[in-house]
């Protein structure tokens, strides 16, 4: 039998156009009971990972619109920010397959009229440990512009109720998650934060945008990361002591590998466990996180631990 054909995606590029789309979808939706929206932000080049993302975001609501834009905020290197791949045309399709509706992909004068804000959102301490602290402003970045496009997709009126709002990221980036949760917290924004599992490939890699830039040779020597983590979930889920600094041994015997952190911390401050189970058996739920560069590619990687 021939392949059911995949579903038409709407793009738009402007913020004129985006609400307007979102309740013409939520219309073409109507259902009984509240209707519901999922936002996808992403800066595109997508990958299985973020299918993920779009697919978990098409299972729980009526209609998805996922965001395609390569943010400048966030990046301290105007060489990374220059050479990140931008792929719409694939990206719409892998998002139309994965049940998307509606793509928002604005240019970044239509993001930023005008030059970059002078007013930004402040990350705050959360946002200057592990991944703040090598990336300065870093989440400054990803929160202006999470708040801006949780702003712009937020669903309005539908037949006298508000349609339930959810926005979904990937776990890969813990900390972000942590980071943008607090920041809904805090603001009171009107959405539900969902996080995504990590996906891997067969050998273990966590899926990233960034590792299309990895030599076969470094896209090898990239997977002593999961191994590290691999340990200690391991020793967590067997009521071990975890001694984390076998976990940074293994990775630093890897020498196309030049860690920057590991540790162990806890899953929703981020905080390092002060106890560290070195020598004590591990209890409870914690998260390991590493970041290291691999040849000329940052990578990061996390993994929760649970005691079975």
């Amino acid at each position: 039998m021939p392949a059911e054909p995949v579903p038409a995606i709407e793009i738009v590029r402007t913020r004129a156009e985006l609400q307007p789309a979102i309740a013409r979808h939520l219309a073409a939706k109507r259902g009984p009971g509240t209707p519901a929206l999922g936002l996808v932000p992403t800066m595109g080049a997508l990958h299985a990972g973020h299918r993920a993302l779009a697919e978990a975001a098409a299972a729980e609501n009526d209609v998805v619109v996922a965001s395609v834009f390569v943010n400048p905020l966030q990046f301290g290197d105007a060489t990374d920010l220059e050479r990140y791949p931008r792929t719409l045309d694939a990206d719409a399709a892998l998002l139309a397959e994965a049940g998307v509706d509606l793509v928002f992909a604005p240019d970044v004068e239509e993001m930023y009229p005008g030059g970059e804000p002078e007013v930004r959102v402040v990350a705050g301490p959360l946002a200057q440990k592990w991944e703040g602290a090598s990336r300065p402003g870093h989440f400054d970045g990803v929160c202006t512009v999470v708040s801006k496009l949780l702003h712009l997709a937020m669903p309005g009126g539908f037949d006298g109720a508000r349609a339930a709002y959810r926005a979904y990221f990937g776990q890969k980036d813990a900390q972000q998650v942590a980071v943008v949760r607090r920041m809904v917290r805090d603001l009171d924004f009107p959405v539900e934060v969902v996080a995504v599992p990590i996906v891997r490939d067969a050998d273990g890699l966590a899926l990233s945008s960034r590792n299309r830039f990895l030599s076969e040779e470094e896209r090898d020597a990239a997977l002593v990361l999961s191994r590290a983590l691999k340990l200690l979930e391991d020793r967590a889920s067997a009521h071990e002591p975890l001694n984390p600094d076998d976990a940074e041994a293994l990775v630093r015997s890897q020498p196309l590998v030049e860690l920057d952190y590991l540790d162990v911390v806890d899953p929703n401050t981020l905080e390092p466990l002060a106890f560290a189970c070195r020598e004590t058996p591990f209890t409870g739920e914690a998260l390991a996180i590493v970041a290291a560069a691999v040849g000329p590619v940052r990578l990061i990687d996390n993994m929760p631990l649970r005691a079975r």
